[in-house]
């Protein structure tokens, strides 16, 4: 398993650890902690859900909305402009990157500014059944998202899981400090004195007693025969299937056992449908500051390797510890 749970830490004195000095005191003292208050919000608002129902609404995508779809972005929405660093955010429920109004004309008294990209609810499909689905938001240097490079401009990103439990998976990479993944326990108490339970959260080097996969898009091995030999030696491997259908429980899983790896190629009849700039670059950062790897299957390059030009730029993943992701990707592409 991962990294054994600590003594729990205060997240903002966690956070004023990780990034001391006033260069990044509103990423560290207001937008990270409203992002994790937002995810104890959406958390509070889908234990309540009990009818889950479209709304008769699409997104920008052709995506139908469920009534907790628009709760979540309206939660995160207003969580963003509660931080008056935040200049512009766009998610996939509103995948166009406009300014962000900030509540009663607050003004940003630092040189800080942030560009948010969020997916509000991943996992809208398994929600009616009550199996757990996150929340993905990535954090991105200046005043935009797109054309910029990935790997120095996304600073933060935030996995929110609402299961059983509700915890957050935190990482950063902001230049000039250690890269780092940590997680939070959220505090559904009036208090909200969310607090950090592991603070340095790691994807384990081989070898591993146990091997776990992660088959996304599984329909595609009828049609990709590298991807059906692939399965079938995970098979014969006896390696141990932990797949729940949604994005975020998935990956969380490699992150807490230590080990895993997640796979999601795509083909012409079963596309590409997770979004790079709020879901790959995200996980992507996650997975990195963890010590694990995200590939993209097709050509075994870098997720964050190059920039996102454009909100609905699509592709496919494999993602988790180094050895485990390089040999997924070898075998797909047969290298």
């Amino acid at each position: 398993m991962g990294d054994a749970p600590q003594a729990v830490l205060p997240l903002a004195e966690h956070l004023a650890t990780l990034l001391p000095g006033p260069g990044r005191g509103s990423l560290s003292g207001s937008l990270i902690p409203s992002l994790i208050q937002a995810v104890a919000d959406i958390a509070d608002t889908l234990r309540t859900a009990h009818n889950v129902a479209l709304v008769g609404t699409a997104n920008a995508f052709g995506d139908d909305q469920l009534n907790v779809d628009v709760a979540a972005e309206v939660i995160l929405r207003t969580a963003l402009a509660s931080c008056p660093s935040v200049v512009a955010a766009s998610s996939e429920e509103d995948p166009v990157e406009v300014a962000v109004p900030h509540e009663n004309a607050v003004s940003n008294t630092t040189s800080e500014q942030y560009a948010i990209a969020f997916d509000p609810l991943d996992g809208s499909s398994i929600i009616a059944p009550n199996w757990t689905v996150g929340a993905i938001i990535g954090v991105w240097d200046g005043p935009t998202a797109l054309a910029q490079d990935p790997v120095t401009a996304q600073v933060a990103s935030i996995l929110g899981v609402f299961g059983p439990r509700t915890t957050a998976f935190v990482a950063l990479r902001v230049p000039g400090s250690a890269p780092t993944c940590f997680e939070v326990a959220i505090d559904p108490s009036p208090a909200r004195a969310h607090a950090v339970i592991r603070p340095s959260v790691r994807l384990n080097p081989a070898p591993h007693k146990t091997r776990y996969f992660a088959p996304a898009n599984l329909r595609a091995a009828a049609e990709v025969p590298r991807y059906n030999a692939l399965i079938t030696r995970f098979i014969t491997e006896r390696w141990t299937m932990r797949y729940a259908g949604g994005l975020v429980p998935d990956l969380v899983h490699a992150l807490v056992k230590g080990h895993g790896v997640y796979v999601s190629p795509t083909t012409a009849r079963d596309p590409a449908k997770l979004r790079r700039l709020y879901e790959l670059c995200p996980i992507a950062l996650i997975m990195e500051c963890a010590g694990g790897s995200a590939l993209d299957p097709a050509d075994g390059s870098r997720i964050l390797g190059r920039p996102v030009l454009d909100c609905d730029e699509r592709g496919g993943l494999v993602c988790g510890n180094v050895e485990d992701v390089a040999e997924v990707v070898s075998d797909l592409l047969g290298a």
